[in-house]
């Protein structure tokens, strides 16, 4: 019988946790025993915002549970915090960590304004407003963490990515940053091999963050917003980020992911949270599931074909060589 706490005695730390899948997910590595260190630029609850989040938020409910929990004011667009950061969790466990999640982002607002507008007609900044803290960061925070790990011969980075990593989706910088991320697991998780310490990629499905469903409040700033180059059906992407996964579904994903004794098998790849939810059997909350991209009568589904869905099993699957032909770039 597997134990309550599979992470005891681990050192974790989860950036950009003051909400959505860093918080889900620092809540639930906390929750199955790990210390976790979380960071977030917002130490208080902010006074008149729409979604709210703060390090002390996620910290008193992750106590509330019966976790440990030490959170760390960072900013993770400036070098010397991160270093900070690092020196900190090295200090005060014995030059120990286990797991790294990095998952601060700072676009989501940019993104959904400058949404349907084509890459030359938005400001050029809009590659440091994507791709500073939401991939050079990544780097700077794995070079620190490898330096702790390979010592020790074991640990894992989790870099939080998306399906935009494979083709088209919000916009240019969204997507070279995603697909960098997931490049960055690979050469990453290529030197690392031979230290026994892994680097992953992991792609959740829709997950309905405080953030993002905040905007679907706002109808009229989404209205004639392309994603993908296709038009958005406001109600039905709505009701997708609704049902899809909780900011928690995640977080059992990557605790899975650190008390599996063969993680070394899947390092320097792309792992899906849906894949995950079968490998290691894990369930989200009722009423919400996570879109499994591979499996055809869910994306016939999707796509308002519940007829022809209807029709095909469940195991007849997109191979994943199929799937990465989306993303082929030689003419």
């Amino acid at each position: 019988m597997m134990s309550a706490t599979p992470l005891a005695g681990k050192v974790c730390i989860v950036t950009g946790a003051t909400r959505g899948i860093g918080k889900g997910i620092a809540l639930q590595l906390a929750e199955k025993g790990g210390k976790v260190y979380i960071t977030g630029r917002t130490l208080d609850p902010p006074k008149g915002s729409k979604v709210g989040g703060s390090l002390r938020d996620t910290a008193n409910e992750i106590q509330a549970r019966g976790g440990t929990c030490i959170p760390v004011q960072c900013d993770h667009s400036k070098d010397a915090d991160i270093e900070r950061l690092f020196d900190q969790v090295k200090r005060e466990n014995e030059g120990r960590l286990d797991v790294l999640v990095n998952n601060a982002y700072s676009a989501v607002n940019a993104i959904f304004d400058a949404m349907g507008s084509a890459f030359w007609e938005t400001s050029p900044n809009m590659w440091d407003t994507v791709n500073n803290v939401g991939l050079r960061n990544h780097y700077i925070c794995s070079v620190y963490a490898a330096r702790m790990m390979v010592p020790q011969r074991k640990g894992l980075i989790v870099n939080v990515s998306s399906g935009g990593g494979l083709r088209y989706l919000f916009n240019v910088a969204y997507g070279i940053g995603k697909e960098a991320c997931d490049r960055m697991a690979a050469d990453c998780g290529y030197e690392l091999r031979k230290h026994n310490v892994a680097f992953v990629s992991l792609w959740p499905g829709a997950v309905g963050t405080e953030t993002v469903m905040s905007k679907f409040d706002d109808m009229d700033a989404l209205k004639n917003k392309e994603i993908g180059g296709a038009k958005i059906k406001q109600s039905q992407m709505k009701q997708v980020f609704e049902q899809g996964e909780t900011i928690e579904f995640s977080g059992q994903c990557v605790a899975a992911l650190a008390n599996d004794p063969d993680i070394m098998k899947v390092s320097g790849k792309i792992v899906l949270t849906c894949d995950l939810a079968r490998k290691y059997g894990l369930k989200d909350k009722e009423g919400h599931s996570t879109m499994d991209i591979c499996q055809i009568n869910v994306l016939l589904n999707r796509g308002g074909h519940s007829w022809l869905a209807s029709l095909i099993p469940n195991f007849v699957r997109i191979p994943k060589w199929i799937l990465a032909l989306g993303g082929n770039k030689f003419a």
